[in-house]
């Protein structure tokens, strides 16, 4: 795909993307880009049969055919590569998030199946990288959980236990904070965690930060003993919220952005799935750009495509019946 067919935005890449030719062959170029790959042997010289738009080994062995769904988020779905593209691209470009209500009336498809579609991008989401945060970075907590008003009352009943964080769910975020003299933007990482105790956060900053950079906290007693091996600073809350470059705001900027896609385009997320949702934006934060080196739609949505290998996700894995641990890191 050159530039001067590039949809850039929502109304185009629609019409764009109509053509099922354009869509076999965008996928293939994000999936294959050195060229067309057996996914079983790893040949590179498959026959292309254009009455059944796949491919065949010219090795012998089981599963010879092959399309370019297999081994992706798109494995054994029904459903076009152009509702699949449409649907990605809302989702990797609207900030809000889209409700599996909106997308199914959009893309033309039940809502059960644009809710299973969705969560199989938010993993295509997932970017999984080992490399360690360094510079200033921030690290915070928070709790998501439905707002009891919003709540139908069989589910308040079910859901509202207690007062405060009961019936809530911890979430933590680690900021790498940006550079501006290098044109970068700070990067977030984000997991649910079981508790807020001092084994578990100081389990995640020494898993995803670099020994010796800076690290900036709240005053909360789980952060403490992390001067040792950081230049650890925090900022009392009950106090002040800023004290020069000892703050948190970076993660509080996040975290509002995160609970305003979920109060009010999900409304409510189960526990089970937080993570995925922790995923969608995680990815659209860290791709956003900036001024000096603007993200497009295009560029953003050509990057999720570019992930949907090797992430493929059954609807009894989404739904609990059948529990995969996610080694992926996040």
């Amino acid at each position: 795909m050159d530039n001067m067919n590039q949809p850039e935005t929502l109304q185009e890449a629609i019409l764009y993307f109509s053509n099922p030719d354009n869509c076999l062959n965008f996928v293939v170029s994000q999936r294959w880009p050195d060229g067309v790959v057996c996914p079983k042997c790893g040949r590179t010289d498959a026959r292309f049969l254009a009455n059944r738009r796949k491919w065949q080994c010219k090795s012998t062995h089981d599963h010879r055919q092959f399309s370019v769904k297999v081994g992706t988020i798109f494995e054994d779905s029904p459903i076009g590569l152009d509702k699949w593209l449409a649907a990605m691209w809302m989702l990797a470009n609207d900030k809000n998030g889209k409700s599996s209500y909106e997308v199914g009336r959009d893309i033309g498809v039940t809502q059960k199946s644009a809710w299973f579609m969705m969560h199989r991008i938010r993993k295509a989401f997932r970017s999984g990288t080992l490399e360690l945060m360094t510079g200033e970075c921030e690290a915070d907590e928070t709790f998501i959980g439905g707002k009891a008003r919003n709540m139908h009352i069989d589910v308040k009943k079910r859901r509202i236990t207690g007062t405060g964080t009961q019936g809530k769910t911890a979430v933590m975020g680690i900021l790498e904070r940006g550079d501006s003299d290098k044109g970068t933007h700070s990067k977030v990482r984000t997991a649910v965690i079981p508790d807020r105790k001092k084994k578990t956060i100081q389990a995640e900053v020494k898993q995803h930060v670099q020994a010796g950079s800076a690290l900036y906290s709240d005053f909360l007693l789980s952060y403490e003993g992390l001067a040792s091996e950081y230049a650890h600073k925090v900022v009392d809350h009950a106090v002040e919220y800023v004290r020069g470059k000892v703050h948190t705001n970076g993660l509080e900027n996040f975290w509002s952005l995160l609970k305003r896609g979920i109060n009010g385009t999900y409304v409510s997320v189960e526990p089970f799935h937080l993570f995925r949702y922790l995923d969608e934006q995680t990815f659209r934060y860290n791709n956003r750009g900036n001024r000096e080196m603007p993200v497009t739609d295009f560029e953003r949505f050509r990057l999720a495509v570019s992930q949907i290998v090797g992430k493929r996700l059954t609807f009894d894995e989404v739904t609990g019946k059948t529990l995969r641990v996610e080694a992926e890191p996040f």
